[in-house]
């Protein structure tokens, strides 16, 4: 299958050039409005490509049909993919960055980080191929551009190979899927397919039917600030409550120790003073009474600190967010297999494995529409040092034309 490496490159450099940082303060959908840059650029860009059915809805979700061509009774499949990226490093001004024929050593970004194979050993899996990186400063955007990428280009090879025999395909890009939102208006019956895939996942290979439950966590500590020359049993510091809250948590049960199947409590920011604190934090389990019991585990830390500081000392909010897909894809477990069968046929080893995150798909799949996760090819998302071999770029378009076929 002749799939066009530097075609690949220019589409992928030019969506990860377009800023759609999703903003996790916002009460707006989508949260941030420059997500609606690329979702206007898309829609231009599906019309070039001649699919149908092309449409951007109100809320920034991109739809796009590709009619069936000799296999009508075929399954509507879905390929699903969400535009924004994370907020947990920057994603403006992109200079996309492409390392031929890598040799092992260190991936120089810039003038003072590098991606080095004794922090990041993957990349080791990787010598001789050719490796897309930012310049250290912002992050790639592979998460999840390059998954549109794949989409956009499958469906392209599709239309120029009409020998090749499918059903209808339903593309759904969306907005807000890394602040949780990404589903919050996906409309569902104007999409139709029976089932879908989220292309969304890491490596080269990796196949998703298992998700965390998720649980989003807001702390307030209430302070008394009071000059500090004369505080002595008057000041209540925030400050305090909050470093005795962070050192409670269970030490081995952080991101940083855990993997596999193993849950976690992740604290992602602090801010605040001696007068306020507040903490944002999630919850994550692939079992569903572990997640319940890392809940009360908060809960009870939080009366406790009540009972010392006072009843109006310490909120916590809990907010469930997305639940494992697993129960609802194992009951069609033939789409999984559906998806390792065209992997193999793309000379490539499907790894099942749990995401430790959830996608798109989780929420889908608790709705109605089952959607296991294909890889991306990328590695290290939501940071500077995200990287996406182009080779497992371009396998992925060719295990998504395999997948669709008839």
């Amino acid at each position: 299958m002749n799939i066009s490496q530097e075609a690949l490159l220019k589409r992928f450099t030019a969506y990860a050039q377009i800023d759609t940082t999703s903003d996790d303060k916002s009460a707006s959908f989508p949260s941030a409005e420059r997500e609606l840059d690329l979702a206007r650029y898309l829609t231009e860009e599906l019309q070039r490509v001649g699919l149908s059915e092309v449409e951007m809805t109100e809320y920034g979700y991109v739809l796009a049909t590709l009619p069936a061509n000799g296999a009508e009774a075929a399954p509507v499949i879905g390929l699903i993919a969400h535009m924004d990226t994370s907020c947990e490093a920057s994603g403006a001004n992109v200079q996309v960055q492409l390392h031929k024929n890598y040799d092992g050593r260190d991936v120089k970004l810039n003038d003072k980080d590098a991606l080095r194979p004794e922090d990041f050993p993957e990349l080791l899996n990787y010598v001789g191929q050719d490796i897309i990186t930012s310049d250290g400063t912002t992050l790639l955007g592979a998460d999840d551009k390059a998954g549109v990428c794949a989409i956009v280009t499958a469906c392209e090879y599709l239309l120029a190979h009409p020998e090749i025999k499918h059903g209808k395909l339903r593309l759904a890009f969306t907005p807000d899927e890394e602040v949780g939102r990404g589903t919050e208006h996906f409309p569902l019956a104007k999409f139709g397919a029976d089932f879908a895939y989220t292309v969304d996942g890491g490596a080269l290979g990796e196949l998703n039917y298992e998700t965390f439950n998720a649980c989003n966590a807001h702390v307030v500590f209430h302070g008394v600030s009071v000059h500090p020359g004369s505080a002595k049993n008057k000041m209540r510091n925030a400050v305090t409550m909050a470093a005795e809250w962070q050192l409670a948590l269970p030490m081995g049960e952080r991101p940083e120790y855990t993997e596999g199947y193993d849950g976690f409590y992740h604290t992602l920011r602090i801010e605040g003073g001696t007068d306020k604190v507040e903490i944002d934090m999630i919850l994550r389990d692939h079992d569903k009474q572990l997640l319940e019991q890392r809940k009360e585990y908060l809960l009870g830390l939080a009366r406790f600190m009540q009972q010392k500081y006072g009843a109006d000392t310490v909120e916590c909010t809990l907010k469930d967010c997305y639940c494992n897909m697993k129960e609802y894809i194992t009951p069609v477990f033939e789409i999984v297999e559906r998806a390792e069968a065209a992997m193999r046929t793309a000379g490539v080893e499907p790894v099942l494995t749990p995401v430790r995150g959830g996608t798109d798909g989780s929420l889908l799949s608790a709705m109605g529409l089952p959607c296991p996760n294909i890889f991306t090819g990328g590695h290290n998302f939501h940071g500077r040092f995200e990287y996406l071999p182009l080779q497992s770029l371009q396998k992925l378009v060719e295990v998504l034309v395999h997948l669709v076929q008839a």
